[in-house]
């Protein structure tokens, strides 16, 4: 027989673990499956009635004289630990019940009198066997027939079997040491302890006897069970039909029942009207009592929901009411400096209270609630209100400061003294209001157009007088004498270098000019971009330089940092383009009209020395490449125009110059060196004293301009007179190169002119010593052209045949060109002398016509050898020895 859960020790354990505190003591306990069922019913299980695992275990607790016995239902929790469920008292046990469809008989039920509700099916407990089935139910009956005094109704099971098994399997069940007289049941689970006697068993000693006897009337096998049924059977039926029998036999009494069964009826049918009417109005009374408790639901949910909303509209009519301080400061507050803070401090308000009723801020639900589009109205027209205030007053200002500084002549130059401007307390007044500005465009970016056209406006009129004052007085104060315009003139008689003065203050003027005010424009165009709240990069970058090269000092030092934050730090990418542009355009207006002022230095500089354009320019483009900045765009364009103002003066001066040089063309028959040979080498080297910077493009250009007019003048004037053209020409370029030798090694433009000098005179010489040689010796190599003329078309053995070319005609043209040749060779060197205005030509020239003579009679000499060999002419040598001679 496999060991049942009733003497499992862990199990009794943990049971006492599970009810430890209640003071009472586990008898027996052991493992059942719990189900559910239906008095006399099948015990089917469907959903929601499955087998749990249970564990029932019977207790005790002694209290006094007095001991109760219970039944307790323990459960396992998620983590396997038993747990208490239910618990019973046994003395309320009235019926034990084994379930007759349960084939195997281990499922019984257990009622209780005491129970609320008997419709309930009570639940099924399932053993694993027959045998842990009457263990537990013989230990139920045991105590109950101690403690109580009586048995519970036992159906569906012989008690006359359940003490067959107990007398059977007494060695096999766990003690049930039973001694109920004066204290507790104890439970012992040691399987060697004493013996149970019969005696606390169901059935008694003398009803054992008496059931002994009476089976031992019937002798029969064990093969004759079934007949023994069928005997039992039917003494069954017969003691049924007896008991029948007697019944029918007592009809009064069975009418008085049957009446009293009537009158039970009838009451049962009343009461179960009674019930029914008592159901409708329960029921009616339910139905009411839900839809109170909607109602409830629906006034308590809505409570809630005022109560918020109460809320929200709270928050939101703080956000839409505006303190007192902030609306008077916003309908007609002043602007003077000591209100500055209650204003910046309104514009902030307005700015957060307009942003709050937006969508972003804002739930979208109330964006178009009446009284929100009210409230923005109302902050709307104390924004404009506000605004129009604002910048009336800010036109004023400006206005006002610009008006005091003007009427104020000590803010100018005056006679005898150069003021430089100083805007510093301008600025910081301006500076003031910069925080207001800055609110003004987050508040209405349109209002900033007319402010900055009223600035700049205002502005415009203090730098135009300032720039206009300091320029007369500049000119004014600066001592220079004129220099000749007439450079290359040949009318004039008078040299220009030796009347020329030194004109360098003239320059200085102008760079004085440009260092006072281009940084004064360029710090007046960062403090406009900051101050009127433009988006652009900043005008200067750290650490660059306003002018260039040389760092101009600077009252003014990081003025523009006008110390205040950007409001509105979002979506300036995109506006910064428009922003340049707008600048720009408003530059114009603030810095337009000053030009003039530096177009009037520029031309005053022209007056007194022309040449100083060239200086003027470099300084220019010194400034023009220290201009990186995008915002000082204007200052740029104003540098630009004064490069080109310059430019264009130095041009018309070189034009000038131009028209000089070829007004000789119409003098009378010009012999010599040209006049403007020699003076454009002056010029050329006062221009390269004038050179700074950049300013050599300029100059090369110039050169370019000079040098083209003077050789295209000079061939004009060569082609006027053909017999003395080369004469001419190869004197002028002879002088040109002398002139600009060393000017030639270091200017690339003049080293390039004089290399076209330099072939023009070779080609001028060799056409005039040509004609020198030929003018004595014309028959003599006009003799030898003819032979090698002939050269080309017959054989040199046929030549001498030739007419006028017979060794007869050959012996009188040596004899008419070659006696007394050194008296031709006189006549050539005196006729060369006499055709010379240089005197210093004359040995260069006198060398190249000897040796052009001699390669000349050399070629002839050879021409003679082979055609004419049997006849004799001076030999070379002799020639040569001739030439050396002279």
């Amino acid at each position: 027989m496999a060991k049942s859960s009733a003497d499992d020790v862990e199990l009794r354990r943990a049971c006492e673990t599970a009810i430890e505190g209640t003071k009472q003591e586990i008898v027996m306990s052991i493992r059942v499956a719990k189900s559910r069922g239906i008095w006399g019913k099948s015990g089917k299980l469907g959903r929601g009635h499955m087998a749990k695992p249970r564990v029932l275990a019977i207790s005790t607790k002694t209290k006094g004289q007095r001991t109760k016995a219970f039944l307790r239902v323990l459960k396992y929790s998620t983590g396997g630990v038993l747990e208490p469920a239910k618990l019973y008292e046994l003395k309320h046990l009235s019926k034990v019940e084994v379930v007759t469809n349960d084939l195997s008989g281990c499922t019984f039920m257990l009622g209780f009198d005491n129970l609320r509700s008997q419709s309930v099916a009570p639940p099924q407990w399932t053993m694993r066997n027959v045998d842990d089935r009457n263990r537990l139910l013989l230990c139920i009956l045991n105590i109950c027939k101690d403690m109580l005094g009586r048995l519970p109704k036992v159906v569906g099971i012989d008690v006359v079997e359940m003490a067959l098994w107990a007398k059977e399997n007494t060695p096999a069940i766990t003690k049930q040491q039973g001694i109920f007289h004066d204290g507790p049941v104890m439970a012992a689970v040691a399987e060697d302890d004493e013996k149970v006697t019969v005696e606390r068993e169901l059935v008694s000693q003398a009803e054992e006897e008496d059931m002994e006897a009476l089976l031992g009337t019937y002798v029969m096998g064990i093969g004759e069970a079934e007949a023994f049924s069928e005997r039992l059977k039917r003494e069954l039926q017969a003691l049924e039909a007896a008991n029948v029998h007697a019944i029918l036999e007592n009809e009064p009494l069975i009418n008085e029942v049957l009446q009293g069964l009537e009158s039970a009826t009838n009451c049962v049918e009343d009461m179960d009207e009674w019930l029914g009417i008592f159901n409708v109005k329960l029921r009616h009374m339910r139905e009411d009592i839900e839809s109170i408790e909607t109602r409830n639901n629906k006034l308590e949910m809505q409570s809630v929901n005022n109560k918020s909303l109460i809320e929200e509209l709270d928050k939101l009519l703080e956000r839409q009411r505006i303190p007192s301080e902030y609306a008077a400061c916003l309908a007609g507050g002043s602007f003077d400096e000591a209100r500055m803070i209650q204003n910046i401090e309104a514009c902030e308000w307005l700015a957060n209270a307009l942003r709050s009723l937006e969508v972003p801020k804002l739930d979208r639900c109330y964006a178009n609630m009446r009284s929100v589009r009210e409230k923005r109205a109302e902050l709307d027209k104390l924004r404009n209100n506000f605004v129009k205030r604002a910048s009336e007053f800010l036109r004023n200002y400006f206005a006002s400061l610009v008006d005091f500084m003007i009427s104020d002549k000590s803010y100018f130059s005056q006679r005898g003294q150069l003021k430089r401007p100083d805007h510093a307390d301008l600025r910081y007044k301006c500076r003031t209001y910069a925080r207001l500005l800055q609110h003004l465009k987050s508040l209405d970016k349109n209002c900033l157009g007319p402010l900055r056209k009223a600035y700049c406006s205002s502005l415009n009129l203090l730098l135009r007088r300032e720039a206009r004052e300091f320029a007369n007085e500049l000119r004014a104060s600066t001592k220079a004498s004129r220099n000749p315009t007439v450079w290359l003139d040949g009318s004039t008689g008078s040299n220009p270098s030796a009347s020329s003065a030194d004109t360098s203050t003239v320059s200085e003027a102008y760079a004085k000019m440009l260092t006072i005010f281009i940084p004064l424009l360029v710090d007046e165009s960062s403090f406009f971009a900051h101050f009127m709240c433009f988006e652009v990069p900043a005008l200067v970058p750290p650490g660059g330089l306003a002018n260039g090269n040389k760092t101009v000092p600077n009252d003014d030092d990081n003025d523009d940092d006008l110390g205040i934050m950007d409001i509105d730090d979002n979506d300036k990418a995109g506006n910064k383009s428009a922003d340049l542009q707008e600048l720009n355009e408003s530059l114009h207006d603030l810095l337009d009209g000053i030009q003039e002022d530096f177009y009037a230095v520029v031309d005053w500089a022209y007056k007194i020395d022309p040449l100083r354009c060239i200086s003027m320019h470099g300084i220019t483009e010194r400034y023009i490449s220290g201009q990186k900045a995008d915002a000082a765009g204007f200052v740029r364009i104003l540098l630009d125009d004064l490069e080109n103002r310059i430019s264009t003066q130095f041009s018309r001066f070189v034009d000038e110059a131009c028209h000089q040089i070829e007004r000789n063309e119409r003098n009378v028959r010009q012999v010599g060196v040209l006049s403007y040979i020699p003076r454009f080498a002056t010029l050329a080297t006062r221009m390269e004293q004038y050179i700074q910077g950049q300013s050599r493009n300029l100059v090369d250009q110039a050169y370019t301009k000079f040098v083209t007019v003077m050789f295209v003048t000079l061939d004009k004037i060569a082609q006027a007179d053909p017999r003395y053209a080369d004469i001419l020409l190869l004197e002028n370029y002879a002088a040109f190169q002398n002139s600009l030798y060393d000017l030639a090694n270091v200017v690339p433009t003049l080293a390039k002119f004089y290399h076209q000098a330099s072939e023009s005179y070779e080609q001028a010489c060799t056409r005039f010593i040509s004609t020198i040689i030929y003018y004595q010796f014309e028959r003599l190599f006009q003799f030898a052209r003819r032979i090698e003329d002939l050269m080309y078309t017959i054989t040199p053995e046929e030549i001498p045949f030739q007419l006028g070319l017979s060794k007869m005609d050959l012996r009188k043209v040596v004899k008419s060109s070659l006696s007394g040749v050194d008296k031709s060779i006189s006549a050539m060197y005196k006729r060369l002398q006499k055709n010379l205005t240089s005197e210093e030509l004359l040995p260069s020239l006198w060398d190249k016509c000897k040796k052009e003579f001699l390669d000349k009679y050399d070629s002839f000499a050879q021409l003679v050898a082979k055609i004419y060999p049997n006849e004799s002419i001076p030999a070379v040598s002799e020639m040569r020895d001739l030439l050396a001679s002279m």
